[in-house]
């Protein structure tokens, strides 16, 4: 807490000589206030860091209404001020429903002079890191929007800086005439990352042809993307144009790449060399001008391998790579895509949007709006409640959540501190532990020093 400003309001002088002591010998500059009212024109003042605050102002007061009303006062002045509640006479029952409120934490009269300093700093450096995750969070919602407002962005929805990125670098060589690779796990939105390349280069007014190539039997790749004459293959009544003839002049996604056929990929590479094919059981050579882009989910550098996938049509194919990183490592997304998918009326509880962020999400983003849009269709209100999710974990019935069978991991933490802004118990709550277990994970986990004593 070196160099850090804290204010004292309380009306007790021995109190404030104690707290002074205390938190100057730890390197805090401490200032005081006697009063709610003096207490408030400091702050308004601006520069404090935290505030430890006093329930009861009057001589022989008890019932802890000056210390709630200063308490809402702080809170509705400056809403992410760390504010310690000091209680004697008010029950403990108040302090845990302001804590519900909004205030950081709270402390007994007399209180453990080491506990005091550890929530202290805990709250100090726990605050600077929210402030950091703000505004890195600010700074990418910024970026997004500069990018937005200089190109064609086909309405993608992300919050994280990971997705920023690989949409930037998409916006950088959709102009270039190469091919792209885009790779990804299933879900995870290859398509849209092809449609903002297509829509941001120099053929997006040419056709946009996609071609999902895992859901085509092998024996009909070949026609399917070259064409075939009629009598070319059993079943070939007639003529049939190809996706390359549909696309010419425009550009041609290649959904799961990996699954061509070897006849397949040697044509592909050839119409990638020179812009030259034939259809299936025609000699007449045919040109076209195609703008290539793919995307697989699998590992081509392993079917190389494995000699499923040649290795020169890789290095054509794979000029620039953008990797789409599932959903689960870009948990900032969670919740606006959850809202983009909600049909108009519908809203999150907020136990269905913690509910959203603890799901690993396996099934990535098409998992996530599958099941929303499942929830908006079956749940009996608008309001969507955990079981309406139908997620592991919430029974259909009562929506009670089934106990994690691991502890948080450090982005979930502070995942929950960021949605709470800062405030152990709400944190806690969420994530299902008690303050004192948040406070160790924590410290296991480095994101803060120190843990309070469990009394």
């Amino acid at each position: 807490m070196q160099g850090r400003t804290l204010l004292v309001i309380d009306d007790n002088d021995a109190v404030r000589t104690a707290l002074e002591v205390l938190l100057t010998l730890e390197g805090a500059n401490v200032e005081f206030a006697a009063t709610p009212a003096a207490g408030l024109q400091r702050v308004a003042r601006g520069g404090i860091d935290l505030v430890i605050q006093d329930m009861n102002f009057q001589r022989e007061a008890t019932s802890g209404d000056e210390g709630i009303a200063l308490f809402r006062a702080l809170r509705a002045a400056q809403p992410d001020l760390p504010v310690v509640l000091l209680t004697a006479w008010t029950h403990l029952e108040t302090a845990v429903e302001l804590v519900k409120a909004g205030a950081a934490d709270y402390l007994a009269k007399p209180w453990d002079n080491a506990r005091l300093v550890t929530t202290v700093r805990n709250l100090l450096e726990l605050h600077a890191a929210l402030s950091a995750e703000r505004e890195r969070l600010a700074r990418v919602d910024r970026s997004h929007a500069e990018l937005a407002a200089k190109f064609d962005l086909r309405g993608i929805v992300y919050r994280s800086a990971a997705m920023h990125a690989v949409v930037q670098m998409a916006t950088q060589v959709a102009r270039a005439d190469v091919p792209v690779l885009v790779t990804g796990p299933n879900g995870a939105g290859k398509e849209i990352l092809a449609e903002i390349i297509q829509a941001n280069s120099t053929a997006r007014s040419g056709p946009f042809v996609r071609v999902n190539t895992g859901a085509l039997p092998a024996e009909l790749l070949e026609s399917e993307l070259f064409g075939a004459e009629a009598g070319a293959y059993t079943g070939a009544g007639r003529t049939r144009e190809g996706r390359f003839e549909s696309a010419n002049g425009g550009t041609l996604f290649l959904d799961e790449i990996g699954n061509l056929s070897m006849a397949g990929q040697a044509k592909l590479l050839r119409v990638l060399q020179t812009g030259e094919f034939e259809r299936l059981g025609s000699s007449q050579t045919r040109r076209v001008q195609v703008r290539i882009l793919s995307a697989t989910n699998t590992s081509l550098a392993d079917a190389i391998r494995q000699g499923r996938f040649r290795e020169d049509l890789y290095y054509r194919l794979n000029v620039i790579e953008l990797q789409v990183p599932p959903l689960a490592d870009r948990r900032d997304d969670i919740l606006p895509l959850a809202q983009h998918f909600l049909e108009p009326g519908y809203s999150l509880q907020p136990d269905s949007e913690r509910a959203l962020l603890r799901h690993a999400w396996p099934g990535n983003v098409r998992e996530l709006r599958n099941s929303i849009r499942r929830a908006c269709l079956l749940a009996p209100s608008t309001r969507i409640a955990p079981a309406d999710l139908m997620l592991p974990g919430y029974g259909a019935s009562g929506g009670t959540e089934v106990p994690p069978a691991r502890e948080p991991d450090r982005e979930e933490i502070a995942g929950a501190l960021t949605r709470h802004e800062g405030v152990i118990a709400k944190a806690a709550r969420d994530l299902g532990l008690s303050r004192q277990s948040l406070y160790r994970r924590m410290e296991k986990l480095g994101i803060v020093s120190g843990a309070p004593d469990e009394r």
